[in-house]
């Protein structure tokens, strides 16, 4: 197994900005942080606050985790990451996912339809654009180009970016959930980016990723809470998690409720969303199964972490990516995973 590398998630702003993100930035850096992410969803978008970011470090990988299909064309996503990794000499990773039908058609007014296809042409049409060795154009039903449909004037015409991209190869990374859609990653992208990961069920996606290459990156988000008291500090997590499997998404459709059945958790599933779509929030966290909250985080005392971090040192994640609020909690980080 590849050495486990660790990455500073930043997420998207709540309210108001974070008054320290640039100093965890560069705290993450100089212990050894392999990447810093951020992320969009209806507030503050993704890419802004990673180039502040790479403006004032030197050496951090710079992540979007993810850049929402909707929010951009494909053209515009290719035109800002290029942008940002020459600005950054090369280090970008470009995160993209699809959202969700709540956000897309009620954020965006753009059509969930097609995710799947979707995502391939977006990607593919980036592609061209990284590479620049031809006039860029797409004859999909998604993002045709040159646009020749209602309102054309007929004037369009595939054109090459002005500037020479940095890298051809820059890495991208699919967020993703469904079988299929993890499959896709595997398929056509340089990494992923799951939502939830169970490093004792690694056969939920073991099938997804049948075909991965063999330096596939997955970098996956971990709540890590260092804490006597286990099942307090836990409870962050189920929180997040009943958010998630209650609200994000409807009654009739919701992939995050759908993944945690696929992991073993129909009942509690049910039973949590159940209670969060009656308004009984606080119901829906204790509904949430400590095993599961317990899998997918890291929480407990030093020694404990110690003990599961060799547990994901056995799958195929390459990188684990922490929230922190202090430079401490970073050293703190940095010495249980990094030193080991």
């Amino acid at each position: 197994m590849a050495e486990l590398k660790l990455g500073l998630q930043l997420g998207y702003w709540s309210a108001q900005p974070p008054e320290n993100f640039v100093a965890l930035a560069q705290e993450a850096e100089k212990l050894g942080f392999d990447s810093v992410w951020t992320a969009e969803a209806y507030g503050s978008d993704a890419l802004t606050p990673l180039a502040w970011i790479g403006a004032q470090t030197e050496r951090i990988r710079l992540g979007t985790g993810v850049c929402q299909l909707s929010a951009r064309s494909p053209t515009a996503a290719a035109m800002a990451a290029l942008t940002l990794d020459h600005l950054s000499k090369g280090r970008v990773m470009l995160g993209l996912g699809v959202s969700g039908p709540q956000v897309v058609e009620g954020w965006y007014g753009a059509p969930f339809a097609k995710p799947l296809a979707r995502t391939r042409e977006y990607i593919s049409i980036i592609r061209q654009v990284l590479a620049r060795e031809a006039p860029v154009s797409n004859d999909g039903p998604h993002y045709p180009l040159p646009y020749t449909g209602e309102g054309s004037w007929g004037l369009g015409k595939s054109l090459k970016p002005i500037v020479h991209p940095l890298r051809a190869d820059l890495p991208i990374f699919l967020g993703a959930e469904g079988p299929k859609n993890v499959a896709l990653a595997a398929e056509i992208a340089y990494g992923w980016l799951p939502l939830y990961y169970s490093p004792y069920r690694q056969e939920v996606y073991s099938t997804s990723l049948a075909n991965a290459r063999a330096d596939f990156e997955i970098s996956q988000g971990v709540v890590v809470n260092i804490t006597d008291d286990v099942a307090q500090g836990l409870l962050p997590v189920k929180q997040m998690l009943a958010l998630y499997v209650g609200g994000m998404g409807s009654k009739q459709r919701n992939f995050h409720k759908e993944l945690v059945v696929r992991m073993g958790f129909e009942e509690a599933a049910n039973k949590v969303q159940e209670l969060f779509l009656a308004g009984d929030k606080s119901a829906a966290v204790m509904a949430v199964p400590d095993e599961l909250a317990d899998e997918i985080s890291l929480v407990g005392p030093t020694a404990r972490i110690r003990d599961r971090l060799q547990v994901w040192r056995d799958t195929p994640v390459t990188s684990l990516l922490v929230s922190a609020r202090s430079t401490s909690e970073l050293q703190t980080l940095a010495e249980l995973v990094l030193d080991a």
